[in-house]
């Protein structure tokens, strides 16, 4: 999957989508409710909100517009995810010790409309506030999602961040933006 060029990250060419008024507002707390996962430090279930084949990108570049043809943040797959989220949790983890706490702020959400595949592309704002150690750090940017529909909500099948500081030198970015 990581290699496999085929996987569509463009926004472009999108057909115009409505939902009901229940159905954004429904969208607007699947978005809250993973914010607030990753927060809260529930990797499982932040994990559960994923389609198999589901990929999270972090690109590195203002003028990156595919995970392949320019080094990435973060290039994601299923197994990369979880590896992470094993990783976070182990006693041995001397950059999580204390554990990262975060606080992440969502605005702006607002739906750009369907792929050619039929995912509904989402795009938000974002601010989160991330504390160790007694050292703080902003983060801000948007994120833009593709999500698969399922009978009563969605699951992530792309999670892409745009850190508005994508291109400085970070310290360790250890934890799930």
């Amino acid at each position: 999957m990581l290699f496999d060029i085929e996987f569509d990250v463009s926004v472009d060419d999108l057909q115009p989508v409505s939902l009901t008024a229940e159905r954004k507002e429904a969208l607007n707390q699947f978005l809250y409710f993973e914010a607030r996962l990753l927060d809260e430090r529930r990797w499982d279930e932040w994990l559960a909100l994923w389609t198999d084949d589901g990929m999270y990108w972090v690109p590195q570049s203002f003028e990156q517009t595919s995970p392949y043809d320019h080094i990435s943040l973060f290039w994601e797959n299923k197994m990369l995810r979880e590896l992470r989220m094993r990783r976070l949790e182990n006693a041995r983890n001397w950059s999580q010790q204390p554990p990262t706490q975060a606080s992440r702020l969502l605005g702006n959400i607002s739906i750009e409309g369907q792929d050619q595949q039929g995912y509904l592309v989402v795009r938000a704002n974002f601010q989160s506030v991330e504390s160790r150690a007694g050292q703080q750090r902003v983060l801000a940017g948007s994120y833009i999602y593709k999500l698969a529909s399922t009978a009563d909500s969605w699951k992530l099948y792309l999670k892409q961040v745009n850190l508005i500081n994508r291109e400085d030198v970070h310290s360790n970015l250890e934890v799930h933006i």
